[in-house]
C-alpha cells in the first residue's frame, strides 16, 4: 500500500528575476515498508523531494499525499500532528537543541507525544543513545560534539519516536565507514520489524547499497523509478 504519493508534482523558486523549476512533474509512489533512496547529482531536487514528502515547504502544482492525507488540503494544525506522529527527519543541519544535552535532545519529540510514558521515553531515549556510541556524551551539548557525533544525535532523534516514515537527507555524510554501517543496520532493523518506511537522499554508495529501490533524479525529473530494480 502507497504511503507516499505524487501526483505531478511541481516546486518553483524565485530567484530574482528568474524561476528556478525544481521539480519539473514529478510522478512517484512509495509503499509502506520500502528502504528508499533517492539519488542524483546536486541541483537535482532530492531534497526539495524530500522537504515536500516531510511538509516542511509546499508544491507550487500537484498533490503530495503522506499516509493517505493529501498535505496541500490540511490546516496547519493537523500537517503538525502529521509531522509530530508519522514523520522523522533527519536534517544536513542537524537542528538540535544547543542548550539541551544528548539525552533531552532524543527525548524532545517524545515530550510532544501525549501517549508515551516516562518510564516508556526514558527506556527508548537510553536504548537509542547507546544503539549510535553515545553513552559516554549523553550528558553534553551539541556545542561539545564533533560534526558526526551531532549527526549520531539527529539520527537517534528522528527514530526514537518510531514513526511511520523516516526522512534521511544525507544522514551518513559526517560519518565515518563503521559508524554508518552502524547506523544504516540500525535502520534497517527499524524497517524490518516495524515495517518503517525510510527515504534518503544521498550520494554515499554504502547508503546506495543498503538500498531496496534507488529512484534517480535528473534536472527535477525521475530518470528512472527504480521499479525494475525491485522486480529483478
Amino acid at each position: 500500500m502507497a504511503i507516499v504519493r505524487l501526483d505531478n508534482v511541481k516546486k518553483d523558486y524565485p530567484l530574482g528575476k528568474t524561476t528556478v523549476r525544481a521539480l519539473r512533474g514529478i510522478d512517484l509512489t512509495i509503499d509502506r515498508g520500502e528502504f528508499t533512496v533517492i539519488a542524483g547529482p546536486s541541483g537535482s531536487g532530492k531534497t526539495t523531494l524530500l522537504n515536500l514528502v516531510g511538509c516542511v515547504d509546499t508544491a507550487t502544482g500537484g498533490k503530495v499525499f503522506v499516509d493517505e492525507q493529501d498535505t496541500g488540503s490540511l490546516s496547519e494544525a493537523k500537517l503538525t500532528l502529521l509531522r509530530r506522529h508519522t514523520l522523522g527527519f533527519v536534517f544536513q543541519t542537524f537542528n538540535l537543541v544547543p542548550v539541551l544535552d544528548v539525552i533531552q535532545n532524543v527525548e524532545f519529540p517524545l515530550l510532544l507525544l501525549k501517549n508515551v510514558s516516562k518510564s516508556e521515553r526514558k527506556k527508548r531515549v537510553e536504548a537509542l543513545v547507546e544503539r549510535v556510541g553515545l553513552a559516554q556524551h549523553s550528558k553534553q551539548r551539541p556545542g561539545e560534539l564533533s560534526g558526526g557525533q551531532r549527526q549520531r544525535v539527529a539520527i537517534a532523534r528522528a527514530l526514537v519516536t518510531q514513526p511511520k516514515i523516516v526522512l534521511a537527507d544525507e544522514p551518513t555524510a559526517n560519518l565515518d565507514s563503521e559508524t554508518g554501517q552502524n547506523i544504516l543496520d540500525l535502520m534497517r532493523e527499524m524497517n524490518r520489524a516495524n515495517e518503517t518506511t525510510f527515504i534518503f537522499s544521498t550520494h554515499d554508495p554504502q547508503v546506495m547499497g543498503h538500498a531496496d529501490r534507488i529512484i534517480k533524479l535528473i534536472d527535477g525529473k525521475i530518470a528512472d523509478d527504480g521499479r525494475g530494480a525491485m522486480a529483478s
